[in-house]
């Protein structure tokens, strides 16, 4: 392993055996697979290569505290100048849901909703429903979409959000002129509705986990000929 590999390895490892860390993690969280994944993303990206080892391993942990990985693109550390940012993907949201929500969790999904598919929400005998219907190969214009979580009691919760609203998420964002909204708007535009779905699904986070849930930001971009899409598997 590179001197600079193994000096992160090191402050990983000798972190996580500080208490107030250790008790932060999810405890079925897998610490070697973490450090093992977070060592290959950095070698792997010859930007991150460039930080100092101490300004990683801050937006590292935060991933950690969340039991997310970013060697799957569960979340990100983005370059931004001299700083790095740390962003959740949908797939991490998604991830983080299932492993933290207070009533147990079968699926979460997202769906852009084009000119020509058929979409109606309602309440039937007090329960909430949607009904969706994509039109075959639609590569319509996006005109809304929706995000549903589907509870092990056999109810379900979800967000509804119109082309007008996803805008208005697009124009507040720090990102809103980068390139993952010009490349990838269909996946930003599910993201953006599944974190307004999963704000509203009550979670039991800890004191660290609720500091880096209330600060993800929208997912800031490189030039365009070192983007890669983050949404891919």
């Amino acid at each position: 392993m590179p001197e600079q590999t193994t000096e992160l390895a090191t402050m990983l490892e000798n972190s996580f055996q500080q208490p107030s860390i250790a008790d932060a993690v999810p405890a079925d969280f897998n610490k070697a697979r973490f450090i093992q994944n977070a060592i290959a993303l950095v070698a792997d990206n010859e930007q991150l290569a460039k930080y100092p080892k101490a300004k990683l391993l801050p937006g590292l942990l935060k991933g950690a505290y969340m039991g997310l990985d970013f060697f799957q693109k569960d979340c990100f550390l983005v370059p931004y100048g001299d700083a790095l940012q740390f962003q959740i993907s949908y797939k991490g949201m998604i991830k983080m849901c299932e492993r933290f929500s207070v009533r147990p969790i079968s699926s979460i999904y997202a769906k852009v909703i084009r000119e020509g598919d058929e979409f109606a929400e309602g309440v039937e005998k007090n329960q909430p429903y949607i009904n969706f219907t994509p039109k075959p190969l639609n590569d319509g214009a996006i005109i809304g979409a929706f995000a549903v979580v589907e509870y092990q009691d056999g109810t379900i919760q979800y967000e509804v959000m119109n082309k007008n609203q996803l805008q208005n998420v697009k124009t507040l964002s720090k990102a809103q002129a980068g390139n993952a909204w010009k490349m990838f708007p269909e996946e930003m535009f599910k993201k953006t509705v599944i974190k307004r779905l999963c704000k509203n699904i009550a979670l039991n986070l800890g004191t660290e986990q609720l500091k880096v849930y209330n600060a993800d930001d929208p997912i800031q971009t490189k030039e365009v000929s070192e983007v890669v899409n983050p949404f891919t598997e």
